[in-house]
């Protein structure tokens, strides 16, 4: 499975640096010079004939964090025009490739999407669709049997249980937050 760690921007400079709007929790790692990312042009216009073609792979020569921003220079971009037809590309690492997290309560995202989720007593409550990652707690989207969808605070009081290798996630919701 492929995950997306960040997204091109806008170039910074004349030397090809680009910004990356960042969509990891680990941007060192991901963005450490000699890291290769998957390159997956994003929705921008086709690109004329004879422009720059992006690869299918991006090696990062340097990162560095400029007002807040992570700026990232990738070998073979040397200017200013070729950042440019970066724009819009969206950046991944194969889910194979990253070590599990050393913390047993935590847990990657791409290991959470799909599994079942089920009460205490067993009872199936849909599956989990995707993460959202809020400012308060992490959150959980629910995907239930009926169509809709329910968020469910990510926390210990809630999500008891994680259970990867049985395929399921444990939630003891308080009353009512399933209607919501």
């Amino acid at each position: 499975m492929l995950l997306v760690v960040g997204r091109i921007g806008k170039p910074h400079g004349i030397r090809g640096e680009v910004t990356v709007e960042v969509r990891t929790d680990e941007p060192e790692a991901r963005f450490a010079p000699g890291m290769v990312l998957r390159a997956m042009p994003g929705a921008v216009a086709p690109p004329s004939p004879g422009a720059y073609q992006v690869p299918g792979e991006l090696t990062v020569e340097s990162a560095r964090w400029h007002q807040g921003r992570l700026l990232v220079a990738f070998e073979g971009v040397l200017g200013r025009d070729v950042a440019e037809a970066l724009r819009g590309t969206l950046l991944g690492v194969d889910s194979g490739d990253l070590a599990p997290p050393e913390d047993p309560e935590e847990f990657h995202d791409h290991q959470l999407v799909g599994l079942a989720v089920v009460t205490p007593a067993g009872e199936r409550l849909g599956e989990v669709a995707r993460i959202d990652h809020a400012p308060a707690s992490d959150l959980l989207v629910l995907r239930r049997p009926e169509g809709r969808t329910a968020l469910i605070p990510f926390v210990k009081a809630i999500v008891p249980e994680v259970d990867l290798a049985g395929g399921r996630v444990v939630v003891d919701p308080p009353g009512g937050l399933l209607d919501l």
